[in-house]
């Protein structure tokens, strides 16, 4: 069957089995960032949006998302260009493997979309569908915490990636312009 989707942006039309997943048909089409974990959705490794809605694509028939908006990780920045979210999570360290960011990442963006100054507990609980067994969640509750600053204009990204916070005294240097801060 051929699902149709709008994917990152770009219509798209991708042939399906019946039994394809939308993880599936993503990764057989090259979109690899959604990681394959447990395939039962309970680690959330494989987080995509759907209409903006964060999806666990493992569970997600294929054929059920013709005329879908489908959001993947690949879509929010490059290496060079990375999104808040995706620099936060870098600066804050919280990717030790990585194998659970990208599901991670797509789930944090959503929340700051839905709300864009969460508290502690309400970060935890929209990441509570998202396993990591690496960082112990301190390091991803800090970089959502950070993004979220980021996206709202609390906080400055220095020339380095580090932060600035928004009552830095810096008037009369150029340390926000790549200089020696002197």
């Amino acid at each position: 069957m051929e699902v149709n989707l709008t994917l990152n942006d770009d219509d798209v039309t991708f042939e399906a089995a019946r039994s394809d997943t939308l993880l599936d048909v993503l990764r057989d089409n090259g979109y690899t960032g959604a990681k394959r974990g447990c395939d039962t959705g309970n680690c959330g490794f494989c987080t995509v949006t759907v209409d903006g809605d964060p999806v666990k694509s493992c569970i997600r028939p294929a054929g059920q998302l013709d005329g879908a908006d489908v959001e993947t990780i690949e879509n929010l920045g490059t290496q060079d260009d990375l999104s808040p979210v995706q620099s936060a999570f870098v600066d804050n360290a919280a990717l030790q493997c990585g194998f659970c960011i990208p599901g991670m990442i797509m789930r944090s963006k959503a929340l700051l979309e839905e709300n864009p100054d969460p508290d502690e507990a309400e970060i935890r609980d929209a990441l509570s569908e998202n396993l990591c067994r690496c960082t112990g969640y301190e390091k991803i509750i800090d970089a959502v915490q950070d993004a979220s600053a980021r996206m709202t204009g609390e906080s400055d990204v220095a020339a380095d990636g580090g932060r600035v916070p928004a009552d830095a005294a810096c008037s009369g240097c150029d340390c926000l312009d790549g200089g020696d801060g002197e």
